[in-house]
This record gives C-alpha cells, structure tokens and sequence, in this order.
C-alpha cells in the first residue's frame, strides 16, 4: 500500500460477503482501497479484483500502523461472526485516531459495544435490508430505504387521483405529510419536483417521509 493514501481512499477490513460487496463498490466508484482479511484464501480471491489486498490480524493496532491504516481517514470494518475480532479492530482503528470508522454489527447489543469501542457510524445490513423487503412485500412500493430513525424514502406510482395536477394542487404533503422529492416518466429524466409539476398516470415518484407517511401514501396508489 502507498505510504500516503489518497485523501478519499479506504480501508476495508473483512472481505466477506458484505465487506467484498463495499470492498467492490468503492472501487468502482473510483476510490483507492485497502482491502484486509485474517484469510490467506480470501486476500487470495481478491487479489485481481482489489488494488491492495493484505492478509493481517486487525485487531493488533501496530499492525495496522505498519500498513499504513493510520494515513486513512475512513474505515469499513465488516468482520463478520466474529464478535471479539469486530470490537478489537473497531478500538485499533481508534487508538490510531481513524477519523470516520464504520462497523458492521450482528445485532444491537453488538451494535452498542461497537459505538462505545469508538465506532463514528454502526450498520446492520442484514436487520436493514429485512426491514425493506417487509416494507416492500407489505405495501405497494417500488422501493423504499430508511435513511434514519423516523425517516425514509420511498419509490412509487402517481395514484390514479391525482394524474393530471400539479402538486400544489394535489396538496400530497397537507393531505399524507410527505414530500415529493422528483418525478421519473418513462423515456425522460429524472426531474426535481416543484409545486407547478403536472404528474401524469404511470410517473414514478420518489416521496420523503416517516415510514408510515410512506406507506399511507403508497397504499393510495
């Protein structure tokens, strides 16, 4: 690994299927990644796919240190099973004074540990994408995220009501207390919505909102 990291490079730690996944993403995306794993066989697999790929223990701060991790301002550790390992890299990337540290966790209390150890950012990815999927399986959305606690965005079809005004007319957000974010039509671009959008039968729009605002409106389609 280069001794100065570009300033948006990261450090991904856990190459499993989830870590692999961001590990990947970020590249593609166009960032510089160091890619570390306990496994000489998955370093091995990855060897073509990621720039730096190192075989180390991560819990040891020092060995972090001697591979530069200390020069990188953000960090993905996506230890899988392994508790103890997950909770000890997390505090070696603090006692290095990593400045954005982002920690899978298994489950809340794991989740907890994590943010007192020194974790800026906790994810549960397999909790989060359950969630969605109830989401999506239990209403009419297209799409749905949520963003924060109490907050979410969600994909779904004009109501056939409301085909033909503007959104000053249909008054969405007096009526069902969400916000359209944009409007997709078919054949066309993305467009930001204003209050003098027509929407029309078939547009997809992107709505802001509680959850249950979410919802509420994606029921009335």
């Amino acid at each position: 690994m280069a001794k100065h990291p570009s300033e948006d490079a990261v450090v991904v730690i856990g190459l499993g299927r989830f870590g692999g996944a961001v590990a990947l993403s970020l590249a593609e995306l166009g960032h510089e990644v160091l890619g570390i794993d306990e496994s000489a066989d998955i370093v091995q697999s990855w060897a073509d796919r990621l720039t730096h790929v190192v075989q180390a223990d991560t819990t040891d701060s020092e060995t972090l240190r001697r591979l530069g991790v200390h020069e990188f301002s953000r960090a993905v550790v996506a230890i899988g099973t392994d508790i103890e390992a997950s909770v000890l890299t997390v505090l070696a990337l603090t006692d290095l004074g990593v400045p954005d540290i982002w920690a899978k966790a298994l489950e809340p209390k794991h989740g907890r540990i994590l943010e007192r150890t020194g974790a800026h950012h906790v994810i549960y990815p397999e909790a989060d994408m359950g969630r969605r999927v109830a989401h999506l399986v239990a209403s009419k959305m297209i799409d749905f995220m949520e963003i924060d606690e109490g907050v979410a965005i969600g994909k779904t079809r004009v109501p056939t009501a409301e085909a033909g005004r503007t959104l000053m007319e249909c008054a969405l957000r007096k009526r069902y207390g969400i916000t359209v974010v944009g409007v997709k039509r078919a054949g066309q671009e993305f467009i930001h919505a204003t209050p003098e959008t027509t929407l029309e039968a078939g547009d997809l729009l992107v709505i802001s909102g509680t959850p249950q605002q979410v919802e509420a409106f994606a029921a009335a389609t």
